[in-house]
């Protein structure tokens, strides 16, 4: 394929670097911590649901604005990160949001009602929304274009295994000690994270320069611009968190917020092409790399949030596994994740990142093609593969994505960049769990529906299961008025359980076709190997 040629790392300058002349993997470790405890906590409240419920006496659906609250506010605070870096310097915006992100979880953890804990995670999620962007801004200008794969290996590793070992060790808080744990753990993360950073982490003189250049011209801040993306991010997020709960459009406050959802993101894409002073430079997505890497990180947010979501779903409500169990068959992908990721880092300067992406679909479209065959009699083993096989093709697919988004952009655009790869990433996780959610409970509505017309006396497998359960259940010493109500009720339990499992099958075939679909978008990266100094 005949390509433009691409200026390989967008022109990277060591005057933008964070380690000042230091080692910067002591950098790239430094502030991945903070960026680990910020993913984490978007999953870890998830299974302590019902324990916030019982402990603060409120019901399990008023409980979910713990989680909503916090997306809310964390999409909200993505698309003005880059500018309040810009402004207030890179480093004190990091240091204000690793302090804002400890002091709400400290008060989330005392909080002595369910509205005072909900505030305290809008705090949080303002807080947390500009750790992941900010983290990759400094990875970016730190690490040059030769380094920069296995710099951005280290922070694929935070994003993507703090929401694959975060309900696993919220169950194990919540169960010996108490809900309130999740949250306060954050306090030592955060308060080493403000030392290191404070005491090892440089202020670039370049940043420091621009700082100060940009307040001499005044501070412009596209108020217009933010008050439209955080409407429509915001609406975006209620919709998504919320529809399957209340019914998709059959309720009008979602109706409502969906409307808003698509005026305020409308409203803003036009506003920042025709503002001499945008928010977020949407000129960017003039890059054919930058706009297909977007589009393809959103896809693979899809993947990593809508599988993680619900494969502990499918072992525990279908399957029968209990928690614990159910992390240790999900442990098991974190374990390959955390071989794979640095291997794909070192690939990332020596092959074309196409073909590393091309590698990482076709593992994912095997791995959601194996899950299609899944029955009622999979072993532990089995369910650990599945996890296995999703998680050793992400990284292919983090890493170079992130690194190829990058190509041919000017350095003093990687704030901007990050924050909208931050932003598309969001929003493929949201989506991916909203969507999957959304289609398992229609079809398995579809299937229940169709299973249930044969259990009619004229079918005859359904008298003779019928009989076999009556006879069961008499062996069993059940009471003969009682056995015909027992019986019913336990071959509805089976056709409900072959019906969760039917519609799984029918996600995984989605899922399926949906990653092979958006598997030819690679070949149209324009990428180049560092070492090489050229595009291929």
């Amino acid at each position: 394929m005949s390509e433009a040629p691409a200026q390989a790392g967008g022109g990277w300058s060591a005057a933008r670097s964070a380690a000042g002349g230091g080692n910067p993997w002591i950098i790239a470790s430094i502030v991945s911590i903070s960026t680990f405890m910020e993913v984490l906590d978007t999953s870890i409240a998830n299974v302590a649901l019902r324990h916030i419920a019982g402990g603060l006496s409120a019901s399990y659906d008023e409980a979910t604005w713990v989680l909503t609250s916090y997306l809310i506010a964390n999409a909200i605070t993505v698309p003005i990160s880059s500018w309040l870096s810009g402004v207030i310097g890179r480093k004190r915006y990091y240091m204000i949001c690793v302090a804002g992100f400890g002091i709400a979880s400290a008060l989330c953890g005392m909080a002595p009602s369910l509205t005072l804990l909900v505030l305290a995670r809008v705090v949080q999620g303002l807080a947390g929304g500009g750790l992941q962007p900010t983290t990759q801004a400094i990875l970016v200008d730190t690490f040059p274009p030769q380094k920069r794969g296995l710099a951005l290996a280290l922070f694929g590793l935070t994003v993507i295994l703090a929401p694959t070992i975060g309900p696993t060790l919220g169950g194990v808080i919540t169960d010996d000690l108490t809900w309130r744990w999740i949250f306060l753990i954050n306090l030592p993360v955060a308060a080493l994270s403000l030392f290191l950073v404070g005491t090892i982490l440089v202020e670039p003189k370049a940043l420091e320069k621009e700082r100060k250049a940009r307040i001499a011209r005044g501070l412009r801040l596209d108020v217009i611009g933010f008050a439209f993306i955080a409407l429509g991010l915001g609406a975006l997020e209620y919709t998504m968190d919320r529809g399957q709960r209340l019914d998709w459009f059959s309720d009008a406050t979602i109706c409502v917020t969906a409307a808003l959802a698509l005026v305020g993101i409308a409203a803003f894409i036009i506003r920042e092409l025709t503002t001499d002073e945008p928010l977020l430079n949407l000129r960017l997505f003039k890059s054919r790399n930058y706009a297909i890497a977007n589009l393809m990180i959103m896809a693979v947010g899809m993947i990593l949030f809508g599988t993680t979501q619900f494969l502990p779903q499918l072992l525990q409500e279908v399957l029968g596994y209990t928690a614990t169990n159910t992390g240790y068959a999900m442990t098991a992908g974190g374990a390959v994740t955390l071989l794979v990721m640095p291997l794909t880092g070192v690939l990332t300067n020596k092959v074309p990142a196409r073909w590393l992406l091309a590698l990482g679909m076709g593992m994912e479209t095997y791995a959601m093609w194996r899950l299609t065959h899944i029955n009622g009699d999979i072993s532990f083993g089995y369910a650990a593969m599945m996890r296995v096989w999703i998680a050793a093709g992400i990284p292919f697919l983090f890493v170079p994505l992130s690194n190829a988004a990058y190509v041919g952009l000017p350095p003093d655009q990687s704030s901007q960049a990050s924050a909208m790869l931050s932003i598309f990433r969001n929003l493929g996780g949201t989506l991916g769990i909203s969507t999957v959610q959304t289609f398992l409970a229609q079809r398995e509505q579809f299937h229940q529906s169709r299973l249930v017309e044969h259990l009619q006396p004229l079918n005859p497998n359904f008298q003779a299961l019928s009989a076999q359960v009556g006879q069961t259940l008499k062996g069993l010493g059940v009471a003969p008025a009682q056995v015909d109500g027992v019986r019913m009720g336990q071959l509805y339990q089976q056709v409900t359980k072959q019906a969760q499992l039917l519609s799984y099958m029918d996600v995984f075939w989605v899922l399926t076709i949906f990653v092979g679909c958006v598997t030819p978008l690679v070949f149209f990266l324009r990428t180049a190997a560092p070492s090489e100094g050229k595009s291929t």
